[in-house]
């Protein structure tokens, strides 16, 4: 059965090949045959001939026997008291020498110690306890002397600002006082007779006053125009009892028996019309015979007249060509009546400066020693054009405020290369602070910013960078970017923040403070860049720091 099983097996199988449809069928080809890899040849290994065999060790000899050391015989040291004076004066020199703080290979007091001479003071190789502490009282010495020196220039410091700033009150003082007086005198001419009363009672009672005898005058004027006439004698009284020297004592005698001719009379109202007439009349004699004039105009000089009468009776003569004229002006300009008068004919010699009126200046400087006509001179100067005499005085005046008055009026006559030249002279630092403000008055900004990078003197340095602050960013700005860069000083770059905050100079301020590593100067730098609100640059500064 198994073979006819097999044989119809068979059978089948060869139909199924046989038939069409399994001879489509592609074959699979044959894998190809996988090359036999050949064998590696073996590599023969070198056969290394056997080690020699080490020598052997000789032997070595037997250690001689050393014999005993002998015993050393008894000996006593010597006594070494007689060198104790010698060694005190060596520890003596050693503490003279030695203030150079303790250190290492050092020398103490001679005595027993590991290392070295002396006992070991502190760190290795250190100084004894004597050096050491003559050390450590050299060096509190010395830090008591440093400590000494800085509190003299403290105090040096401290004096020369208390100096500056009684300077600086006395000035203010006195400007008070003269501001007080001048509204008084505005007042006079406006006609307020009790406000002009009050501004001079301000006057007379002013601390160290200069003009009380002026304001008693115009005081008691003022109270009389208000019919206050026992008031207005004790003024006049007041005045001729305390200054019996005064340049105002023949006016005020005057100004007495005209207050007792009206004590009283109730008031007149012709007296007002009276001065306006005569004002009208004195602006018709400009245009008259001035011979005619003159002997009018120097009546209403020595009379009672208001201020107001007196300034344009003055203003007509300044004007005139008569000889007369020019006589009656200079006579008052020399102290011919009171010190208003005088400084008012003063003025108008100045405003009307030729040089015969400069030479008749010149000639009442020289002559008088009151101080305050000066002052009036060297303005009037300054008006006229007078630059020679001006520069003289400036140089050769003995008195500091006139000289630094002086100097002053050098800036409105445009004197720059003198007043530089003057400036690298001049030893004064309240000269040179004078002359920095001239500059500054002239428009002097290349001089002003060789000041400040140049001078020595830190608050020279600091007054010319705050003059350049003020003199606008075009011309200055950059220059007080370069002067920050190069500065150590802080206080001088505080200057500079403030100039270029007062230039409103953000793109600088900006710059600056990029650069800045001191923490407090940068805050001062975004404080100031704060106000300024209406800058792009400063807001856009202050938005990029807030996003960080």
């Amino acid at each position: 059965m198994s073979v006819v099983k097999n044989v119809g097996r068979a059978l089948i199988m060869s139909a199924i090949l046989s038939s069409p449809a399994f001879a489509q069928v592609p074959r699979v080809p044959e894998a190809p045959m996988v090359p036999v890899v050949p064998r590696v040849p073996e590599v023969p290994m070198p056969v290394f001939p056997p080690m020699p065999m080490m020598p052997m060790m000789p032997v070595m000899p037997a250690m001689p026997v050393i014999p005993p050391m002998p015993m050393l015989p008894d000996f006593e040291l010597p006594d070494l008291s007689a060198l104790e004076p010698m060694l005190a004066d060596l520890d003596s020199m050693l503490t003279r020498i030695a203030p150079i703080g303790h250190g290492p290979a050092g020398f103490g007091p001679i005595g027993p110690g590991p290392v070295g001479f002396g006992p070991i003071g502190p760190g290795p190789m250190g100084f004894g306890p004597k050096i050491a502490g003559a050390f450590d009282e050299q060096r509190s010495r010395d830090d008591e002397q440093r400590q000494r020196e800085d509190e003299a220039r403290q105090r040096a410091d401290e004096e020369k600002q208390r100096a500056e700033e009684a300077k600086q009150r006395e000035a203010e003082r006195r400007q008070r006082i003269d501001e007080s007086y001048l509204r008084g005198q505005e007042s006079l001419e406006r006609r307020a007779w009790a406000r002009a009363a009050d501004s001079f009672t301000r006057v007379i009672e002013a601390e160290n006053s200069t003009r009380v005898d002026a304001a008693l005058y115009w005081k008691a004027y003022a109270l009389d125009k208000l019919n206050q006439q026992a008031d207005a004698l004790v003024a006049v009284q007041d005045l001729i009892k305390r200054y019996p020297q005064s340049r105002w004592i023949a006016d005020a005698k005057a100004l007495e028996l005209q207050v007792r001719q009206n004590a009283g009379q109730s008031p007149r109202p012709q007296d007002q019309s009276d001065e306006e007439l005569k004002l009208l009349a004195i602006q018709g004699l400009q245009q008259a015979d001035p011979e005619q004039a003159v002997p009018m105009l120097e009546k209403i000089l020595q009379g009672t007249a208001s201020p107001e009468l007196k300034a344009r009776a003055l203003f007509v003569l300044a004007q005139s060509n008569s000889p007369r004229a020019r006589q009656v002006l200079t006579a008052v300009a020399k102290g011919g009546s009171n010190p208003d008068v005088q400084r008012r004919a003063i003025q108008y010699l100045g405003q009307h400066g030729s040089s015969e009126n400069r030479a008749i200046l010149a000639e009442i400087y020289a002559s008088t020693s009151d101080v305050d006509i000066k002052r009036a001179i060297l303005r009037s100067f300054m008006v006229s054009g007078d630059k020679a005499r001006m520069l003289s005085l400036a140089a050769t005046e003995k008195n500091p405020d006139l000289r630094q008055e002086a100097v002053r009026q050098l800036g409105p006559m445009g004197a720059r290369e003198e007043l530089w030249q003057m400036y690298q002279k001049e030893s004064s630092v309240d000269v040179k602070r004078q002359i920095l403000g001239a500059l500054f008055v002239s428009g002097d900004s290349a001089h002003l910013i060789d000041v400040a990078n140049t001078e020595q003197n830190v608050d020279l340095r600091r007054r010319a960078i705050q003059h350049l602050g003020t003199m606008g960013r075009t011309s200055t700005g950059e220059a007080l970017v370069g002067i920050y860069a190069k500065e150590k000083d802080v206080d001088v770059k505080r200057s500079v923040i403030n100039g270029l905050f007062v230039q409103n100079n953000a793109e600088s301020l900006v710059a600056i403070a990029r650069k800045e590593t001191d923490p407090a100067l940068k805050r001062e730098m975004v404080s100031k860049l704060s106000l300024m609100t209406k800058s792009k640059v400063a807001m856009d500064y202050l938005m990029e720091i807030l996003n960080k």
